[in-house]
């Protein structure tokens, strides 16, 4: 499942990302790498950005991107 697929308020990890080297950097410059548990908080409206929470702290983050991250759901 890809993290733009995540419904909002469910928590997820990081398995992987697809993307280049550039989404790979963007990422870790936002502290989110394989691993991390993530929880999506908001999702904008008309395919706008979404908001995840990570470590504490709130981050946004375009579709585009969300779309090249790999995620699993954390059973409860």
């Amino acid at each position: 499942m890809r993290l733009v697929d995540v419904e909002q308020e469910q928590e997820v990890r990081i398995v992987d990302i697809q993307g280049g080297k550039g989404v790979a950097r963007k990422l870790q410059q936002l502290s989110l790498m394989p691993g991390d548990r993530v929880k999506v908080t908001k999702r904008a409206p008309l395919r706008g950005p979404l908001l995840v929470e990570a470590h504490g702290r709130s981050v946004a983050l375009g579709r585009g991107v969300a779309a090249k991250v790999e995620v699993e759901q954390i059973s409860s």
